[in-house]
């Protein structure tokens, strides 16, 4: 019984001291952050090999360069849309010159993306949970970010004591209706 009473507590030792470890940058949606599998984000689908009506208008291939089977997203999405994909590449359109300027007003900065990254990841090290979170992977992500979420219904309460109209809203839930 002293035997088994102290390898039970041994083992209790061993998980503590490991929980405290750390395991590198908090990740923001933690419920399999120790995995080693493909990020299925990062995998595009290549376009189907078609076989072209003319074989000798075939372009010269490009060593490095985009074939006909790579994917396109944002020109794809600006063709889905109903655009011009080849006007993409022209800038800012005249007819936005003025959108683009209201919206650049107070300046821009080249390097919001890594800023705001930095201060994400700063905020999470400080609000990302409690031991028990960490020792088991719970997923803390709503959690940390609670103090930032929105709260839809009191937010449309709001606008409709503005008088704003709000005809497709939902229902409240909370209200049993």
């Amino acid at each position: 019984m002293a035997d088994a009473l102290r390898l039970a507590g041994l083992a209790a030792a061993a998980v503590l001291a490991l929980a405290g470890c750390e395991r590198g940058e908090p990740r923001l949606m933690n419920i399999a952050a120790n995995t080693t599998s493909p990020d299925e984000f990062s995998i595009l689908p290549t376009r189907p090999l078609t076989m072209p009506p003319d074989l000798s208008a075939l372009p010269e291939p490009t060593p490095g360069g985009r074939n006909r089977t790579d994917p396109a997203p944002l020109e794809d999405a600006v063709a889905a849309l109903g655009g011009r994909p080849a006007a993409r590449a022209a800038g800012i359109p005249a007819a936005d010159a003025a959108l683009y300027a209201h919206v650049t007003r107070l300046g821009t900065e080249a390097d919001i993306r890594d800023r705001l990254a930095a201060e994400d990841l700063e905020f999470r090290r400080r609000n990302n949970g409690l031991l028990l979170d960490r020792l088991f992977s719970v997923n803390v992500y709503f959690r940390t970010y609670r103090v930032m979420a929105l709260d839809r219904y009191a937010e449309l309460a709001r606008w409709r004591r503005l008088g704003v109209r709000t005809p497709a809203a939902p229902p409240d839930p909370r209200l049993g209706r």
